[in-house]
C-alpha cells in the first residue's frame, strides 16, 4: 500500500490552510457547512479524473480556482463580522436612546422654557469677533420680557443666562423666545443661539440616522447634532 511522505503532507496542508481550507482534523464534525481539506481534495480528484485528457487543467487554473475557494470563504467570515457588528451597534443606540431619556440637550433653536431652577441657559457660537452682542427675550405675541448686553466678543463660544424670571412668566407655560444680534463688522445682524432643551422620548433610529430624540418644542433631533446635554 502506497503512503504519502510527511513533508509532503505538511507542505499540502500549509499550502491548504493559507487558502483558508480547513484540515479533516480541524473541521467540526457536527458543521456541514463548512468545506474542510478532505472534502477539497475529493472535490479536486473528481474534478481532475472527469476532464478532457486532450485537454487538461492547466496549473494556474487549478490555483485560480483554490483562489477562488479562500475568497469566496474570506466574504463568508466577513459578513458573518458584520452582522455581529450591527448588532452591537444596535445594542448601542439602544442604550444611548435609554441615557438621553430625562435629560436637557444644547441644540441650536430660538424657544427656551425655564429649567427646574427658574433659568434659562443657552450659549452663541461666534464665527468671527463681534463688536455689538446682544440677547433679546420675548413671548409668543413679540412683546419684550428680557434683554442682556454681552457687548463685545471674541469669536468661539459664549454663554449667556437669565436667572431672575418674574413668577408670571415661569407659571405661564408656554416657552420665551430668544433673539442673538451681533455686529461682525458689516452691520447688526441676527444668530441662531443654541439652548437647552428638555428629552421628552428617544427612539434608536437606523443605521442611516441613528439615535433620534423627540425634543420639546422642536420635535425629532438626531442625538448627533446635540452639542451637549445635562
Amino acid at each position: 500500500m502506497s503512503t504519502i511522505d510527511t513533508s509532503s503532507q505538511n507542505s499540502l496542508n500549509s499550502i491548504l490552510d493559507k487558502l483558508g481550507v480547513k484540515s479533516s482534523d480541524d473541521a467540526a464534525p457536527a458543521n456541514n457547512d463548512q468545506l474542510g481539506q478532505e472534502e477539497f481534495l475529493t472535490l479536486m480528484t473528481t474534478q481532475l479524473q472527469n476532464q478532457d485528457p486532450f485537454a487538461p487543467m492547466e496549473n494556474t487554473d487549478m490555483i485560480a480556482q483554490m483562489a477562488q475557494f479562500s475568497t469566496v470563504t474570506g466574504i463568508t467570515d466577513m459578513n458573518q463580522t458584520l452582522n455581529g457588528l450591527a448588532e452591537t451597534l444596535s445594542e448601542f443606540r439602544i442604550a444611548t436612546a435609554s441615557n438621553m431619556l430625562g435629560n436637557s440637550v444644547m441644540i441650536p433653536g430660538n424657544y427656551a422654557r425655564p429649567d427646574n431652577n427658574g433659568e434659562i441657559h443657552g450659549m452663541l457660537d461666534l464665527p468671527s469677533a463681534s463688536g455689538v452682542t446682544s440677547l433679546a427675550f420675548t413671548d409668543k405675541a413679540g412683546a419684550m420680557l428680557h434683554s442682556v448686553e454681552l457687548g463685545a466678543q471674541a469669536s468661539g463660544l459664549v454663554g449667556f443666562s437669565w436667572e431672575d424670571i418674574p413668577e408670571d412668566i415661569l407659571n405661564s407655560g408656554e416657552p420665551v423666545r430668544i433673539e442673538a444680534h451681533v455686529d461682525f463688522g458689516k452691520g447688526m445682524e441676527t444668530l441662531t443661539p443654541s439652548i437647552f432643551a428638555d428629552v421628552l422620548s428617544a427612539s434608536t433610529g437606523d443605521a442611516t440616522t441613528g439615535v433620534m430624540l423627540d425634543v420639546r418644542d422642536y420635535g425629532e433631533v438626531r442625538a448627533a447634532d446635540v452639542a451637549r446635554f445635562r
